[in-house]
């Protein structure tokens, strides 16, 4: 039977990037069935004191408001692709300019007219609503205590991360995931930390 992973991601996070490139190997060799959500760092942080993401310009927000116009136009199949278009460029290429999102839409086979959303503040309520429902499968909200991106969530098992600076290949892939599944889902645990992690490297 295949399960449906529910996976909130930020569009720009590096971790994220290579959460998004185990789980994409973990469906390789386990019944997954991805379906991507929009949780945002520029939304998460709002209203605090400190800049975890140091983004004072709130640039941010503009990638995540074109992930929303695009779940808005393809469900979660349409954010999904735009996710990994534009994650590919950004993280495997190293680009980040005006032409990146327009580029990334292109390869996503989106309207090139989405690419606005970025500019326009049209889509931030439910930029914040979608923050918002990941933060609650872990007990959480924004303005909380700290967590970040990804969220996964699978039937009544939902945890934040994991922090990878690799990405797992193969079994290596399908391994993690049923460690992660299995911890995550015992009655009582809460927190796992490995040594401090380092940049990480998509390879």
């Amino acid at each position: 039977m295949t399960d449906i992973v529910d996976v909130w991601v930020d569009p720009v996070c590096p971790y994220t990037w290579a959460a998004t490139r185990w789980l994409l190997e973990a469906a390789r060799v386990r019944p997954l069935e991805l379906r991507w959500r929009l949780l945002s760092l520029a939304a998460l942080n709002e209203g605090r004191d400190d800049d975890p993401e140091g983004d004072p310009e709130g640039y941010l927000w503009l990638p995540a408001r074109v992930c929303a116009a695009a779940e808005e136009h393809a469900g979660h199949d349409g954010l999904g692709r735009f996710h990994l278009a534009l994650g590919a460029r950004v993280h495997e290429r190293g680009e980040m300019d005006e032409r990146t999102i327009p580029a990334a839409l292109a390869d996503a086979g989106l309207p090139a007219a989405l690419a606005a959303a970025a500019g326009s503040d049209e889509r931030d309520d439910a930029v914040r609503a979608s923050t918002a429902a990941g933060l609650r499968r872990i007990g959480g909200d924004i303005g909380g205590a700290h967590v970040g991106t990804p969220i996964v969530a699978v039937g009544g098992t939902a945890f934040f991360g994991p922090v990878l600076s690799r990405i797992p290949r193969g079994e290596d892939a399908g391994r993690l995931w049923d460690g992660t599944l299995l911890v995550a889902g015992t009655a009582g645990f809460h927190e796992l930390k490995g040594r401090p992690h380092a940049a990480p490297g998509f390879a």
